[in-house]
């Protein structure tokens, strides 16, 4: 697995699937002069290369129970800690779709996956974009509604052996549930980032699921 994007500040983040994070660490030391330092913390693990540049790793499910800084590669702690399997789940919403299901080390065990239509906003003036802005809430409304009852069905009984929960989608649409209080037990257990995907589907689902066992490491040239 490997997705790529720049970040804000300079440099650039990269996913490792936890099985690959070993060879990633060997391929960072031997591309920058080895490594000075590792320095493990609860929420993110540094590593220095012998150059000056930095890999920062992204602790998946934290914490990590392991701190400390220490010369040379340390890394032991921080690829057993992602490689430990668990049972996540996935909530996927954007204005046009959601899906929901659970997943184990990467597979998808149950799923629901559904699409609303929802009109774009309209170029139109006066009344006629009154009412069309109306009608694109109340389709919004519904579709939201759609999502949060999947979410309840599918995750909802399902709680008591879920490790974490991990959303994807549109921020503000997730946000817009998180006021459903028949859903806070849900985003009680809501971990890390908030994975950017497309339009809600299976496919998606199945991409989620691996990509949400993935460590986000950013790298920052010295």
């Amino acid at each position: 697995m490997s997705k790529v994007r720049q970040v804000a500040g300079g440099g650039r983040a990269v996913e490792v699937a936890p099985e690959r994070l070993a060879g990633w660490f060997d391929r960072f030391a031997d591309r920058n002069d080895g490594v000075r330092a590792t320095r493990l913390g609860a929420e993110e693990m540094v590593v220095t290369g012998g150059n000056g540049t930095t890999a920062t790793a992204a602790v998946p499910f934290p914490p990590l129970d392991a701190a400390g800084t220490h010369e040379g590669p340390v890394i032991g702690p921080f690829v057993e800690h992602a490689n430990r399997s668990r049972r996540i789940g996935l909530l996927l919403v954007r204005l046009g779709g959601h899906s929901v299901g659970t997943a184990e080390d990467g597979k998808v065990l149950v799923s629901r996956t559904d699409r609303h239509l929802v009109h774009g906003r309209s170029a139109a003036g006066g009344w006629s974009q009154q009412r069309f802005a109306r009608r694109r809430e109340g389709q919004a409304r519904q579709a939201l509604r759609a999502a949060a009852e999947d979410a309840l069905e599918v995750l909802g009984p399902r709680l008591a052996e879920l490790d974490a929960v991990v959303l994807g989608g549109d921020a503000r649409a997730l946000d817009e549930l998180r006021e459903d209080r028949r859903l806070a037990p849900l985003f009680a257990l809501a971990r890390g980032r908030i994975l950017d995907i497309a339009e809600p589907r299976r496919a998606v689902l199945d991409e989620a699921a691996e990509r949400a066992r993935a460590v986000e490491i950013v790298v920052r040239d010295a």
